[in-house]
């Protein structure tokens, strides 16, 4: 649930930026270095977006990368620094160097139609031409629905705060990704630890090259373009064989289960009659994008997704999505602050051209 919105305009401008992350710091940039009118609005109460709220033991040595933001470096701090620290103060650098001022904590609540678009805020109401969304995924958390009921502790990787209030249980680790591997090599060294996913997980050898990151892009651009429900980028990513990885494989910490049927008091039970016990069950299956303050526009097809054009919404090109489907990644999002601007831009000068 939002906060209370504020029912008074705050004033007009040419675009209004929700989000001050990767994505919407990358597009601020752009808009600062074009000459438009912009304000930026993030709920957050410090810079950093999403980084400052993960948990505390994920170190930079195990974040997959953090791509520069447009103009100004990011010098990697010590390999064992929390990234929580790290990026936010980076994040906050970069808005000092370049005199963004950013309108925090603003919650959105709304952006409606009309001849302007109305961006309901906490702060008040403000009147844009155009919308740059990046409000990212962090905010929701998604728990997959299972029958039955089970008795232990249930948490999403969005609560993790590290492995210490695990020690001496019996937990079980749900999800194919990047975090449910991380996170399930740190418990298990208090824990028993266990691992289910729906798929059978494929590790992959070697860098990730430019040209494997354009395949998993471009397959992920084909979904939204297509009005489908993003896939991640990162779900979309084979898991990396890590040293660490491969040597705990080597130990059975990584022997993957097939995913349960059905929740039962005691722990998860399979269709043939197959359960597991355990105290606790972390689910690490993602987030999805939070775009519910969009709903007035009425963004979303039949397929469930939102039809997009690069990073420009193809049913209300006042409004660009940065941070969305392909663009979820640090390279990705600032691509698509570039691309978000420039296109804007051309919108915005068509439009005063017919006014």
């Amino acid at each position: 649930m939002h906060p209370k919105t504020l029912l008074f305009d705050v004033g007009e401008t040419d675009v209004v930026v929700i989000g001050a992350g990767q994505a919407g710091l990358s597009s601020a940039y752009f808009l600062r270095r074009a000459g438009m009118d912009f304000t930026v609005l993030d709920a957050n109460p410090a810079p950093g977006g999403a980084w400052q709220h993960r948990w505390p033991t994920l170190r930079m040595a195990t974040v997959h990368g953090i791509f520069d933001l447009p103009g100004m470096k990011f010098d990697p701090p010590s390999p064992r620094e929390p990234a929580a620290t790290a990026v936010p103060a980076y994040f906050a650098a970069y808005e000092r160097e370049f005199g963004l001022e950013v309108h925090r904590p603003v919650a959105v609540s709304a952006v409606r139609p009309g001849p302007r678009l109305s961006v309901d805020s906490t702060e008040g109401t403000w009147s844009a031409r155009a919308v740059i969304n990046a409000t990212g995924t962090w905010t929701h958390p998604f728990w997959p629905h299972y029958p039955g009921e089970f008795h232990g502790r249930q948490l999403h990787t969005a609560g993790y705060r590290g492995p210490g209030e695990f020690a001496g249980k019996r937990v079980l680790v749900v999800g194919g990704g990047t975090s449910a591997v991380q996170l399930q090599l740190e418990i298990a060294t208090v824990a028993e630890t266990f691992w289910v996913t729906r798929r059978e997980p494929v590790f992959r050898a070697g860098p990730f090259t430019h040209e494997y990151g354009r395949e998993i892009i471009a397959r992920v651009d084909e979904r939204v373009r297509a009005g489908l429900s993003p896939e991640s980028v990162v779900s979309a990513t084979d898991l990396g064989l890590t040293p660490e990885v491969v040597e705990a494989r080597h130990r059975g910490l990584l022997a993957r289960r097939p995913m349960f049927d059905r929740l039962v008091p005691t722990g998860v039970a399979w269709a043939d009659g197959a359960t597991l016990d355990v105290d606790v069950i972390l689910w690490c299956t993602g987030w999805r994008a939070a775009l519910e303050h969009l709903a007035p526009l009425g963004l979303r097809g039949p397929g469930g997704g939102i039809v997009m054009d690069g990073t420009r919404v193809v049913t209300e090109p006042r409004v660009h999505l940065v941070g969305y489907g392909p663009s979820a990644s640090t390279v990705g999002a600032n691509r698509a602050g570039r691309t978000a601007v420039r296109e804007i831009r051309h919108l915005l000068g068509e439009a005063s051209a017919y006014a």
